[in-house]
């Protein structure tokens, strides 16, 4: 296991856990033997640690209640990614899955960020979770949700304050590990939830999602243009610009393309145009949505069943090989930061929106 601070500086790939047998689904009918096999096969892709979600109504069904046989799961799980030498990183308030909302069933009429009740119930599970990871040496963290805004939306000065207060009750049970806020992109093209500036002050590694269809790339070019293929070095640069934080280290916590957008024959070619680029953007972490194929006797978008880099049937995609082959080439290694923040215009976009975002970003994309 790498320890997470001197990590930071230097170049990791993963992958969002999604099971290849039931979804997520798992935790309620709980197969070990399916979660070893996963297991066993993301190793050989060369990650060395996932993105895993605690769905949180499971693990929480009352605010006074948090299940045990659920955290027995998680603590199996960790133990069995822990065998195959992958940490783990556990996001705690996952509301927000696949397109779906998973609401815990209780106080729905209280204010998310505000509601003392909402708080109380925040930290037990909290709680229950953090006495549960100091039995695991590869736990590398905690994540603070799954895109949380896209759950629970608040002004941004209430997301700011309510994030500062979980990070600080995360920080107080474990000091020494690197804990995110994984928000979607959104809070970075508009005001939404949390401020861009908070993100990148309160994360020492800021954590980006860089979807090209969900953030538009597909209306500013083709799958192989640089708005796909350069979205992660520009949203890199784009945190860095909002913090004045030209060192700060970069994770592309969600990326992926899938056979519905673009023809299957171009996700290699696309996945190492787009981690090449992030790469010499200064990005440091790359984990890729999702692990395996997804089952379509599920009800999901069409995206999400064939975004794995492995198959239901646990045998490793092209897109897999071509993730083993830059996994290999490049973890480990130090990661080259920009001399400053980005080239002009080095200072933020003027309007908070998503055409304006979008003409900074085609501007850091001309001259990458």
């Amino acid at each position: 296991m790498l320890n997470t601070v001197s990590s930071l500086l230097q170049h990791r790939f993963g992958v969002n856990y999604t099971p290849s047998k039931n979804w997520y689904f798992c935790f309620n009918d709980w197969n070990a033997g399916d979660i070893a096999r996963d297991l066993a096969v993301i190793a050989r892709l060369g990650a060395d640690h996932i993105r895993v979600m605690v769905v949180w109504p499971w693990f929480q069904p009352n605010p006074r209640f948090v299940s045990p046989v659920h955290l027995d799961r998680l603590d199996d799980l960790m133990t069995m990614a822990a065998a195959e030498g992958l940490d783990v990183m556990p996001c705690v308030y996952t509301g927000w899955l696949s397109g779906y909302r998973f609401d815990p069933p209780f106080l729905q009429d209280e204010d998310f960020y505000t509601a003392p009740a909402w708080a109380d119930a925040q930290s037990l599970l909290l709680a229950a979770l953090n006495e549960r990871m100091h039995a695991h040496p590869n736990f590398l963290s905690f994540d603070i949700g799954n895109e949380i805004n896209c759950c629970w939306k608040t002004a941004p000065r209430k997301g700011d304050a309510w994030m500062t207060r979980v990070f600080s009750q995360m920080q107080a049970s474990h000091p020494s590990k690197i804990h995110v806020n994984g928000v979607d992109h959104k809070p970075w093209f508009q005001p939404h939830t949390f401020s861009p500036r908070a993100l990148v002050a309160a994360q020492q590694i800021v954590t980006l999602h860089c979807w090209p269809f969900w953030t538009g790339a597909a209306d500013r070019g083709g799958p192989l243009d640089k708005p796909y293929t350069h979205l992660g070095g520009a949203k890199a640069a784009l945190a860095r610009s909002f913090g004045e934080a030209a060192h700060k280290p970069g994770w592309i916590q969600e990326f992926g393309v899938c056979g519905t957008e673009m023809p299957e024959a171009d996700i290699p070619r696309w996945t190492e145009a787009f981690v090449t680029t992030a790469i010499k953007g200064g990005v440091s972490w790359f984990t890729w949505w999702a692990s395996h194929n997804v089952s379509r006797r599920f009800d999901f978008h069409p995206f999400e069943y064939g975004l794995g880099l492995i198959d239901q049937d646990n045998q490793i995609k092209p897109q897999g090989h071509l993730f083993r082959e830059l996994a290999d080439a490049y973890r480990g290694k130090p990661v080259v930061l920009p001399a400053s923040v980005p080239p002009p215009p080095d200072t933020p976009p003027e309007n908070r929106d998503v055409s304006a975002t979008w003409n900074w970003m085609q501007d850091w994309m001309a001259q990458a």
